[in-house]
């Protein structure tokens, strides 16, 4: 057995702390992140200065690297407070900091030239020259376009000394790189500024001029045509290919998702990452990797444009969601005595339910549930979200488990 002597990072999204946890249990090497300005997810809770500070120390306490988020492209009235922002960073002392716009490139090499710059996958980088441009201007990192093919990605890894990253799992926009403008004028909202509404998702018909009644779909189901409706991508069957094309850090999408699926995405690929490293003569796609990812809400799964094939590029016309087959209960908190555990509840949980353990190592594990009891420790018959219970169980837990019920 010959191990593989270069292993990528696994990058994590971190909506919150509370993901920020989940990521780091679940294996993460490292985690992206963002405060509450100037990033382009304004609506996944983010971290206020304290908490990101919180945030930073925790992570390095489990040797886990932080990358925080600068990558709205700025506008004039802003470069003040961008300048304090970048300041305040500099205190925090994050492992890099994700920009795409050049003005605040240029800003941050010169309030904090001892922290890495890492280039967002909005900048737009499709090609070997423009990385190596990018390497010339101090970015340490760059995230590449999605719309390159593995073969564009290795030769942009293997031809600079830049650092190559990629997105591996969750959504696609429809439009190239992210750089959307469908959401500002359908609903005054901009995308590159963090407040997509997402209008690729919506139901969408054609109008003749003089029939103004008449609603005809491009392609559609009972429920109506998606025609900017992007598939998920999905490369757990391909992490040799992955690690083979010599790419710096493999990234999940998805700090506006929840924990549940945070951590099945994790554990998959932190598994499947380390199986392939330790063995690479005889690794094989294990089926559990593939239960587990089918099993977390999502749209139709794809590769994107890493192989050039045409019908994993197609949008998703149908518009169904699939996965959810267990439904979530909630997190383990701690634990009380033997196999006693105090949970976060999400979703109603009874007496008698079969549940289902989530840890970050082996396979997911059923138990029974054989006490169910309120946190003053009386016995209820049922759990309901938003509270807490303690759950007397077959199996031995650890805090930050996800439980779900079968």
């Amino acid at each position: 057995m010959k191990k593989r002597s270069f292993k990528p990072e696994l990058l994590a999204p971190a909506g919150n702390f509370e993901k920020l946890e989940i990521a780091i249990h679940y294996g993460a090497d490292a985690v992206y992140l963002a405060g509450k300005d100037f990033s382009l997810r304004n609506f996944s809770g983010n971290f206020t200065q304290t908490e990101l500070f919180d945030a930073v120390t925790f992570a390095h306490l489990h040797n886990v690297k932080v990358y925080l988020a600068c990558n709205i492209y700025s506008r004039n009235h802003e470069q003040k407070e961008l300048e304090s922002f970048l300041h305040k960073t500099g205190r925090l002392n994050p492992d890099a900091i994700i920009i795409s716009d050049p003005g605040i490139i240029m800003l941050a090499k010169k309030i904090i030239p001892n922290i890495d710059i890492h280039l967002s996958t909005q900048a737009n980088t499709t090609n070997l020259n423009a990385a190596r441009f990018w390497h010339g201007m101090g970015v340490k990192r760059v995230n590449l376009a999605r719309e390159l093919s593995l073969n564009e990605i290795k030769e942009i890894a293997t031809g600079s000394k830049i650092e190559t990253e990629t997105f591996i799992h969750g959504a696609m926009c429809i439009s190239y790189s992210g750089r959307c403008l469908l959401s500002s004028f359908l609903s005054g909202r901009d995308s590159n500024r963090g407040l997509c509404s997402h209008p690729c998702r919506w139901k969408y018909s054609v109008v003749e001029e003089l029939r103004p009644n008449e609603y005809h779909s491009l392609m559609e189901d009972d429920r109506g045509s998606y025609i900017f409706n992007s598939k998920d991508l999905c490369m757990i069957e391909n992490i040799p290919d992955l690690i083979d094309a010599n790419i710096t850090s493999l990234k999940i999408e998805g700090r506006m998702k929840g924990i549940n699926y945070l951590a099945s995405v994790v554990k998959t690929y932190r598994n499947a990452i380390d199986s392939y490293a330790d063995d690479p003569d005889t690794f094989e796609t294990n089926p559990d990797w593939l239960a587990e990812l089918y099993q977390v809400f999502h749209r139709e799964y794809c590769t994107g444009f890493y192989f050039n094939q045409q019908g994993e590029q197609l949008p998703n016309y149908n518009n169904i969601h699939q996965g959810k087959i267990h439904s979530f209960i909630g997190k383990i908190i701690g634990s009380t005595e033997d196999q006693s555990y105090t949970v976060g509840i999400r979703n109603k949980l009874s007496r008698g339910d079969i549940v289902e353990i989530l840890s970050p190592k082996g396979r997911s594990k059923r138990t029974k549930i054989i006490e169910l009891l309120d946190i003053n420790k009386n016995p209820i018959d049922n759990a309901h979200p938003n509270t807490l219970a303690i759950l007397t169980l077959e199996i031995q837990c650890q805090p930050n488990d996800i439980v779900r019920k079968i």
